[in-house]
């Protein structure tokens, strides 16, 4: 079994993809199907599924015991965190500290690499989690929880597009181990989660996908501008930025 495999679908991607985006308790997988981590990108929006639901069921059991809508988002959000390791919390601060706080591609990549977190990264994640526990706590109060599964998934689905469409900045990490996802491996995620998402917020879901493509366009033209290209950090950004402008939009409709 070669990195890139050619076989585009495996029932074993699943459980990488899990094992790749989730800190949940997994049985191990046999070494071989690690070979197929940039094939295995079409199940990324399943990873966002399974950490999403057992985030939604949190943030319903809050509902049904009556605590306030925004108390309740913040045991979904902190449910999210915990259930994903916080690694795409990292990634944003890390992405915020290097492109804005180095002035070489070089300097900007130690920077990220660095495992202190500086004003822009403490900023950063300030400001989302804030904008991210409120716009979830807009829809828990009307009952459209299903937006919330929605973001998870869609905002998973265009990291494999990152990672396709730009070059590894650096040629270490995990974005470099995870390879270069094929363009039936990138559709795939993208025909699962946006059909999902429309599904499950009906048109509104049209504007949120929009907004989430729209902000991992523009993080992706500034890391190839600043860094040269994607890396995990750069990865983890783009989920949590898309994740909020999805819930975002959502939460503009309602």
């Amino acid at each position: 079994m070669q990195k890139n495999d050619t076989n585009p679908f495996s029932l074993w991607d699943i459980p990488l993809a899990l094992v790749l985006l989730t800190r949940l308790p997994l049985p191990r997988l046999p070494e071989p199907v690690f070979k197929r981590q940039a094939q295995a990108a079409w199940a990324f929006p399943i990873a966002g599924l399974a950490v999403g639901a057992i985030a939604c069921l949190v943030g319903w059991l809050a509902i049904v015991f009556h605590l306030p809508p925004f108390v309740a988002a913040a045991l979904l959000v902190a449910t999210l965190i915990m259930t994903t390791g916080a690694m795409h919390e990292d990634g944003l601060a890390d992405t915020f500290d290097g492109l804005w706080g180095g002035f070489t591609a070089e300097r900007r990549l130690e920077i990220m690499k660095d495992s202190q977190i500086g004003t822009y990264g403490v900023l950063a994640l300030v400001f989302s989690q804030l904008a991210r526990v409120s716009a979830v706590a807009t829809i828990l109060a009307t009952g459209s929880i299903w937006a919330i599964l929605a973001a998870c998934m869609f905002s998973r689905a265009l990291m494999p597009v990152l990672i396709a469409s730009l070059p590894n900045a650096r040629k270490s990490g995990l974005s470099h181990s995870v390879g270069t996802p094929g363009a039936i491996s990138v559709s795939m995620s993208l025909g699962l989660a946006a059909p999902i998402a429309v599904f499950l917020c009906g048109g509104a879901a049209i504007t949120a996908i929009f907004s989430a493509a729209s902000v991992a366009a523009i993080l992706a033209l500034t890391a190839r501008k600043k860094i040269g290209g994607q890396t995990g950090d750069i990865l983890g950004a783009s989920q949590q930025l898309a994740e909020i402008a999805f819930l975002l939009a959502i939460s503009a409709q309602i």
